[in-house]
């Protein structure tokens, strides 16, 4: 069955509960407040379905005065109802309405004209010219068909509810990120925690765990309600309750995201494209309030170009905390309550960078031209810029991103570690390698080795060079191992051995990490792990602790110095030992520690005496 989200919207008192009273049987204005008043104060949820299609239905207010929750409600729609009284035709919160569904692109629109019964067929023939010529102003919008209705006439009903049927479901373009604000937070008896909210991307199933990034807080889905009904999966544009297990004492306000942990990440700012609406214009350093999802939140405007009064442009929005927001995200921006733009979120990952360049990025992304927006990045980011966020980003998944990234010159791909780098550093990173051999001849090391040494470049980056030099004669690759090529090495491992040795003897008693031994010597890191657990087990060297090894002769001699302090001194500790030796407290604990190996030493308090 393929789902569908239509929101209504209109003017208050145009008769949209009514209608969808009459669609569906649900009388939306629940609340008893909403029933004395006789309007929508809250958004109001329900449905209609034949055999192929569930349409979901979004009730909006329509007072001017609540307008943020009409705001909220219309970043779930796929489609809208708009309600026109016949009588009354397009009133300012009508168009106000249509300008927001144009700003977050609600591409097809019906009209519903309503209380027909109430009106001339000359007044309804006037209605639907000027509705038709408002909406040719709205460049999003699709006008699918104007439809003259009263709750009072069923074949009318009828022929809406057909034409809703009718009504395409365009495949959303999907980044494979769940994503879904929460619009409602409740406690049930016996359940727990409920939301309920629109899934804007991705899909979730029953025992698969949320993140909600604001909390910092992970849960586990108990279970999964689509329009009344238990389901295992929730998917894209489906009105979804989410039951949450551990979650009773968490709060939930209305706007929170839940997402998938580690996929998204929140920023205090974004780059946007902006524009006004209704004539307003827009000002730079403005302070907003913006709508995203059903999320408000206070932001300021700061324009790249155009400073002075301004219809539109690319602009940077700050917030006053994180949000946590992906490309090509709609949102809506008010000012003294009322709508007074909306955009597109274009870059959500803040990237310091000169204005010049910064437009030039925005300019990229707002035209889908990722494999410019990949150069201009690339060369921002030297010692690599990663793709793993390449679907908050640009929207892309992972593979996607990989095949553009293909397509550019002068640029190597790290496909498995989503990474890409500029061909300039491949050229360093050889110049590097070469200075290592050159200095010490008998260097001996692998790609991963390198990797965790010089930290920015990945272990495909290091191979790559690695194996150009080896092609060139430099180096020869034995058992994974790159070594110089005019040295003649008839036992590596001993080799190892030996240097290690010879370094730990002359450090004595003060020996440094075998990592920080193993970069010095240019060695692989499980080489020299591998030699340091054979000399282990040849008793030519001791493990004191997790990263301090020692020679069996240096540890010796300690221990006989430390037996002469505790005859002289009836004793020793921290404070005694370190008297006599002006040696870190990581080395003197460790020696202390270790003469409880001994038979004839026991521990009172804090000293060590013989027995």
């Amino acid at each position: 069955m393929d789902y569908i989200i239509v929101g209504t919207a209109g003017h208050v008192d145009h008769g949209k509960t009514a209608l969808i009273t009459a669609l569906t049987g649900f009388e939306g204005d629940s609340l008893e407040e909403e029933k004395r008043r006789g309007i929508t104060i809250n958004l109001s949820f329900s449905s209609m379905q034949n055999e192929a299609k569930n349409v979901a239905f979004i009730d909006v207010p329509g007072h001017e005065k609540l307008l943020k929750n009409m705001i909220s409600g219309a970043f779930g729609f796929d489609a809208s109802l708009v309600v026109v009284d016949a009588n009354e035709g397009i009133m300012p919160q009508t168009k106000e309405h249509l300008e927001i569904l144009n700003l977050l692109h609600v591409k097809n629109i019906i009209i519903a004209l309503t209380k027909k019964d109430l009106a001339s067929l000359e007044v309804i023939e006037q209605r639907q010219y000027e509705i038709t010529e408002h909406l040719k102003t709205l460049k999003n919008l699709h006008l699918v068909e104007i439809i003259p209705v009263s709750v009072y006439e069923p074949s009318s009903i009828q022929t809406l509810k057909n034409a809703l049927f009718a009504l395409p479901v365009t495949p959303k373009k999907s980044n494979g990120l769940f994503r879904y604000y929460v619009d409602r937070s409740f406690s049930i008896a016996g359940a727990g925690t409920v939301v309920t909210g629109t899934v804007l991307d991705g899909t979730i199933k029953v025992g698969e765990k949320l993140f909600a990034p604001e909390l910092e807080k992970e849960f586990v889905i108990r279970n999964l309600q689509v329009h009344d009904h238990d389901v295992e999966a929730a998917y894209s544009s489906q009105r979804t309750a989410i039951n949450l297990q551990n979650a009773q004492k968490t709060s939930f306000e209305k706007g929170a995201l839940l997402c998938k942990k580690g996929f998204i990440r929140g920023f205090d700012c974004a780059d946007v494209w902006v524009e006004s609406i209704g004539g307003h214009a827009l000002k730079h350093n403005a302070k907003v309030i913006l709508y995203v999802g059903t999320k408000q939140v206070e932001a300021r405007i700061l324009f790249y170009e155009n400073e002075d009064k301004t219809d539109k442009g690319y602009a940077k929005l700050q917030f006053n905390h994180k949000l946590f927001l992906v490309h090509d995200e709609p949102f809506i921006i008010c000012a003294s309550g009322r709508t007074i733009g909306g955009g597109r979120v274009l870059n959500p990952i803040n990237d310091p960078m000169k204005k010049k360049v910064k437009l030039e990025l925005l300019k990229a992304l707002d035209t889908k031209d990722y494999k410019s927006a990949f150069t201009i990045l690339v060369e921002m980011h030297k010692h690599g810029f990663g793709l793993i966020s390449s679907n908050q980003r640009f929207g892309l998944n992972h593979e996607e991103a990989i095949i553009i990234a293909n397509e550019m010159s002068d640029v190597f791909v790290d496909e498995k570690g989503l990474v890409l780098y500029p061909i300039s550093m491949k050229n360093e990173l050889e110049r590097i390698v070469q200075a290592i051999y050159t200095k010490n001849a008998y260097a001996l090391l692998s790609a991963n080795s390198l990797s965790m040494k010089l930290k920015w470049a990945s272990v495909a980056l290091v191979e790559s060079v690695l194996q150009k030099l080896s092609d060139e004669g430099m180096l020869d690759l034995v058992n994974g191992i790159y070594k110089n090529a005019q040295i003649d090495i008839e036992n590596i491992e001993t080799l190892i051995e030996d240097k290690l040795y010879d370094i730990l003897l002359k450090a004595e008693f003060t020996p440094e990490a075998p990592y920080n031994i193993y970069d010095d010597l240019d060695i692989d890191r499980k080489m020299g792990d591998d030699a340091l657990k054979s000399l282990t087990r040849a008793k030519k060297v001791v493990r004191l602790e997790h990263n301090l090894f020692v020679t069996t002769i240096a540890l010796s001699a300690m221990m006989t110095h430390l037996r002469d302090i505790m005859r002289k001194e009836n004793g020793v500790d921290i404070k005694a030992y370190k008297e006599h030796f002006d040696i870190s407290r990581k080395y003197l604990v460790a020696y202390l520690d270790y003469l409880d190996n001994f038979e004839d030493v026991k521990k009172e308090g804090n000293r060590r005496v013989l027995v």
